[in-house]
């Protein structure tokens, strides 16, 4: 959180703080426990007569009658729109997203914190070592279309992105998470015991790694006891469960589970553990949301502008770049077609007919 102080039009004070959300709440919700905070006790500034916020308050009378009482006259709290004072809301947004990648940059790189988050992790799930690599999967799809999966590594506390691999779904039938998972997993893990059993050559020979010769010494799924069973299944089926240790953790209250317990495991908040583990959650969901826009657009393009004499993947790739995607491309009149430099008169009046006839 960042908060900026302005009296008569200058910023005469800030103040910014990490927020650990332990509540299920909505962004009005977080605003709610975030003006309580600040004008709960006496302000050193006083309250005053406007208070912008980035979201509209759930309770805003309601904290305006509150705030009036406190100061003595009307109080209005309000999301800016325009002007100036958009403007400034903008800078503190920027100014907060900046202390916050800060922050996670700090407690990534102390090595020392992430030694005490792996001697954590091995003691609050039991694990039989220090899980120095860490492996974590996440599902990303649009109404059960396009559907990919995500798997991210973390060796010695740190991503090793050369580990990162991305999936796309063969028999998932609709939206169902669960079907994706156990996919996911099982192809993993499978290619895992291929490389792990394959006849050597030359026994004397080192083996050369393969792609997915290494086990995780923990498998975490983002989910919660559903995605747990599915991993619990998938590792039970292929006969590693006394080899790979698997968790889930759930969004909702960043709650960690684990196999043969109904409860979750109760990972300290603010503890080393749960950090590293949110850290490489989020992770697993950037990188399987981007695999995921990736794929989406290339079908979108695809599927449009595929067929068309003369418009090649290079041609196709810069045509969307410069007119601002497909739609725009759908739109276009035949002379703005014509006046793309690298799109010859052919291939521009192709272009045209085929979406105008």
């Amino acid at each position: 959180m960042q908060v900026f102080f302005v009296r008569k039009g200058r910023v005469v004070g800030r103040k910014g703080f990490i927020v650990d959300k332990v509540e299920d709440l909505s962004p009005g919700g977080l605003v709610d426990r975030i003006l309580e905070a600040m004008y709960g006790d006496e302000p050193p500034l006083g309250v005053p007569k406007t208070v912008l916020v980035p979201v509209v308050a759930d309770d805003t009378p309601t904290y305006e009658e509150w705030l009036a009482r406190q100061r003595g006259t009307k109080v209005v709290v309000r999301v800016p729109q325009r002007g100036g004072r958009r403007g400034l809301q903008e800078t503190v947004t920027r100014n907060a997203a900046e202390e916050f990648t800060r922050h996670r940059l700090r407690r990534a790189g102390d090595h020392n914190a992430r030694s005490r988050a792996l001697t954590e992790l091995q003691d609050l799930l039991h694990l039989p070592e220090a899980p120095l690599r860490i492996e974590c999967y996440d599902m990303a799809h649009l109404q059960g279309t396009d559907y990919v999966g995500s798997m991210v590594v973390l060796e010695d506390g740190l991503p090793n992105k050369r580990e990162y691999r991305r999936f796309k779904l063969r028999d998932v039938p609709g939206n169902d998470d669960y079907a994706a998972m156990e996919e996911v997993l099982t192809r993993r893990l499978t290619a895992y015991l291929a490389e792990r059993d394959a006849p050597l050559d030359d026994p004397e020979a080192p083996r050369k790694p393969g792609r997915f010769v290494y086990p995780p010494q923990l498998l975490l799924v983002d989910g919660g006891k559903g995605q747990l069973a599915v991993a619990e299944r998938v590792v039970k089926v292929l006969g590693l469960e006394d080899e790979i240790p698997v968790a889930a953790l759930a969004k909702r209250f960043e709650e960690v589970y684990v196999p043969g317990s109904g409860d979750p495991v109760n990972v300290p908040r603010g503890s080393e553990a749960l950090f590293m583990l949110q850290r490489i959650r989020d992770e697993a969901h950037r990188f399987a949301n981007t695999f995921h826009r990736e794929l989406r657009g290339k079908r979108m393009t695809a599927s449009s502008l595929d067929g068309i004499p003369g418009l090649g993947e290079s041609r196709k790739k810069k045509l969307v770049q410069v007119m601002g995607g497909v739609n725009a491309v759908k739109r276009a009149s035949l002379d703005e077609l014509r006046q793309q430099s690298f799109l010859p008169e052919a291939v521009a009046a192709a272009v045209y007919s085929k979406f105008h006839g």
